[in-house]
């Protein structure tokens, strides 16, 4: 396959590192010259922004700019949500022009399951690690300007592996859990081609619970940053806890606060685009 490439001018709302830096995707990393290369979907992609003009070059397995417009969701309006969220208060308005340049990428279901299972309890480095070493041991070999990458091993791929090839590849105690959701999906326990299709939210994050290493923030992640697309959900980690404790809820012990009232809290305030606030709010505490 031959490199392609893709330009477009003057888009509002695209940042790289808003974009790639906000939490929401795992193979994705930063080169010397401020340009980030990542593979998704079987391609390898670098993205550069220079002033107005926004390059994607990579090898792709399809048309680079209908891949670059599904995956980066740009046929969607961002302008148009900020202006809604904006209306909020103040403390979403701050946290959107801090992260102002964050898009929701549309990521494979099959891949953000694997990677947030392989998320929890875990930091970003050692999450990109262990991603990493199952692409490179099942994955498939691209090479891209001399450096070899490798895509995210399918269904198929993974279905020999064992927990003890998982435990050598440092998954620790997702190891099992690894195993037994490959399985469970492999068997239609679960069935991704339904869950894509089901408009029903809260049948879908059932369906995902039952899944081996799947909790409610997990699944959560998996609705939001995957092809699901369901912007009402809203994450909850220890950072997401703290913000809205800091920001509206004000208990003196932040351990205390349930996670039942973050969500009621996030639904009252932020209705169908709690997600899209869940990552402003995020990034900027996190980061500023």
């Amino acid at each position: 396959m031959k490199e392609q490439e893709y330009k477009i001018e003057n888009i509002e709302s695209f940042e790289l590192a808003d974009i790639f830096d906000c939490g929401q995707c795992f193979r994705w990393n930063k080169q010397e010259d401020g340009s980030y290369t990542g593979v998704f979907k079987g391609n390898v992609m670098n993205v550069q922004k220079q002033g107005n003009t926004v390059t994607f070059k990579g090898i792709c397995n399809g048309n680079i700019q209908e891949i670059v417009e599904d995956y980066f969701d740009l046929k969607r309006d961002y302008e148009e949500i900020k202006s809604k969220l904006e209306k909020i208060d103040e403390n979403v308005k701050t946290s959107i022009q801090y992260g102002k340049g964050i898009r929701i990428l549309n990521q494979d279901l099959w891949e953000m399951i694997i990677s947030y299972i392989i998320s929890a309890n875990n930091n970003i480095p050692r999450i990109k690690g262990i991603i990493e070493r199952i692409s490179k041991s099942y994955g498939k070999e691209i090479e891209f300007r001399g450096e070899k990458y490798y895509t995210f091993p399918s269904l198929e791929e993974l279905k020999d592996v064992t927990v003890e090839d998982y435990r050598k590849l440092g998954a620790g105690f997702r190891d099992i859990r690894l195993y037994e959701t490959v399985h469970m999906i492999l068997d239609k326990k679960v069935d991704l081609d339904e869950m894509q299709k089901n408009p029903n939210t809260m049948e879908v994050r059932e369906q995902l619970l039952t899944l081996s290493g799947v909790g409610p923030k997990v699944a959560d992640c998996i609705l939001l940053f995957s092809t699901l697309k369901r912007f009402e959900v809203f994450p909850i980690d220890v950072w997401v806890r703290r913000v809205m404790n800091e920001l509206y809820i004000k208990n003196e012990d932040e351990t205390k606060v349930n996670k039942k009232d973050i969500e009621k809290l996030a639904q009252e305030k932020f209705g169908n685009l709690a997600g899209i606030a869940q990552q402003y709010l995020f990034y900027w505490k996190r980061e500023a």
